[in-house]
């Protein structure tokens, strides 16, 4: 099963300049915890994605103030995508080396973008022990556990 066959292809984006309050609005009103980063709407060239934990981790965890910021002050890059083209299992290896839970889809020339595919899609189409195995190593943790405070 090819990627293009599995992914979302109703685009939601954000442009580097926009305020991260408009990019948290449209992860509420699309129900989504990523939002991919283009050079600009005509475009769609990637140039980035900003996640919940990126508003989180790089905003709020540091004391700015997310109101003040833009997405491109908060957002990841370089993005890891996958083609179109690639197949399912391709796709289930990025995010489980990667640890990643949503990868942006770009078309053949690498650079536009056309879609995206989660985890979600994954268990949607896959079988059970695969989806499972996604789940289970994009999840594991990398680094010792910190104290828990009670």
């Amino acid at each position: 099963m090819l990627v293009r066959e599995i992914m979302a292809n109703r685009l939601v984006y954000a442009m580097p300049d926009a305020s991260l309050q408009d990019v948290a609005r449209q992860m509420a009103d699309h129900d989504c915890g990523e939002i991919p980063i283009v050079e600009s709407a005509q475009s769609h060239k990637l140039v980035g994605v900003i996640t919940d934990r990126d508003i989180v981790c790089r905003a709020v965890a540091q004391g700015r103030n997310p109101l003040e910021l833009k997405a491109k002050e908060c957002m990841s890059s370089p993005v890891i995508t996958a083609s179109a083209e690639a197949n399912l299992e391709e796709v289930c290896q990025l995010m489980e080396e990667h640890q990643i839970r949503r990868v942006p889809v770009i078309d053949a020339g690498g650079r536009v973008l056309v879609g995206m595919v989660s985890q979600a899609d994954i268990a949607r189409v896959g079988t059970n022990k695969r989806a499972g195995h996604v789940v289970k190593e994009v999840s594991r943790q990398t680094t010792a556990p910190s104290a828990v405070a009670h």
